[in-house]
């Protein structure tokens, strides 16, 4: 009867333990530190810690999407941030079969921190959930007129996407209402003139602000069409909407700044710079039905999904 339960424990982890952990030691098969074994034939990530070697870019995705999304999203939804995720890894690489982690820049979760992150009851059913979704989309990339696109993504939109410049043609602003049933949606913030003086001080224009300026003085400007702040007077000073963002510490710039017991509110919809895909509102789409191509579709226009060898 023990033979019997160890065989079923083992059959459940064994897509597991013959992962190549993010942690451990990547080797060629004499076994040594070199990183110089027979990991050969596709794209590989080689890490920055001393000894470590290589990782195939697939299995390293497993722990980059697993830091990207919650991992309780849809599954279509986790898929289309799989393929986000492989399109910026080929972007950077820009043709070469192997790129250093450093050159990355870009957050991923070693197995300890999934495990942390999700708590132990629930570590192997999202681990295996995310792993599929990489697994199943495996090599599948996005580009615009033959070349990888830059795949902007953010948590929560306002409601709409951005629209992107001349240089992200296939940014499109797109509506994403589901959004605004999100938890974390709305946002409310409120400073003395003293403390919202202080804070716009951290931009060098700012400097000459008065708390006796505050709050009359605040006037916005422009905003873009899906509602997020591109210019907004502040005193005698003409700020950038990102910047008094990044300044007041908003989690998205699509809010507004008003009177509020002679202090300063901002009440802030959405979380993130609002290009690219939603990540809620995949989620969302992928509940209705929607497969992750059509996810991307939905928020790139004008690109294709293609299939490399990996």
């Amino acid at each position: 009867m023990r033979r019997f339960w160890l065989f079923c424990i083992m059959a459940v982890l064994f897509p597991y333990v013959t992962t190549l952990a993010f942690s451990g030691t990547i080797t060629g098969a004499g076994g040594g530190n070199s990183g110089q074994g027979q990991l050969t034939g596709g794209k590989r990530i080689r890490l920055d810690r001393q000894g470590q070697g290589y990782v195939d870019v697939e299995e390293y995705l497993v722990g980059v999407v697993a830091r990207q999304m919650p991992a309780d999203y849809e599954e279509e939804a986790l898929k289309a941030q799989a393929v986000i995720a492989r399109t910026y890894v080929c972007r950077q690489m820009e043709g070469r079969t192997e790129i250093a982690q450093s050159e990355l820049n870009i957050e991923y979760l070693e197995e300890q921190q999934m495990e942390k992150l999700w708590g132990k009851p629930r570590f192997l059913e999202y681990y295996q959930k995310v792993r599929q979704a990489v697994e199943e989309t495996r090599g599948a990339v996005m580009v615009y007129e033959g070349e990888y696109i830059e795949p902007l993504f953010h948590r929560i939109s306002a409601g709409y996407t951005r629209e992107g410049d001349q240089a992200h043609p296939y940014l499109p602003s797109v509506e994403s209402r589901e959004d605004m049933e999100a938890e974390g949606y709305l946002t409310v913030a409120v400073w003395t003139p003293g403390q919202f003086t202080e804070l716009i001080h951290q931009m060098k224009e700012g400097e000459s602000l008065t708390e006796d300026q505050i709050p009359q003085s605040i006037q916005p400007i422009t905003r873009d069409t899906a509602g997020y702040m591109t210019e907004i007077q502040i005193g005698s000073h003409v700020f950038d909407g990102e910047s008094v963002r990044e300044a007041l510490g908003l989690p998205s710039a699509a809010f507004a700044l008003e009177s509020y017991e002679g202090g300063v509110r901002a009440v802030c919809r959405g979380q993130g710079h609002g290009y690219g895909m939603s990540q809620y509102g995949a989620h969302r789409k992928a509940a209705s039905g929607m497969k992750a191509e059509e996810i991307l579709s939905a928020y790139y226009k004008n690109i294709e999904i293609i299939w490399e060898e990996q």
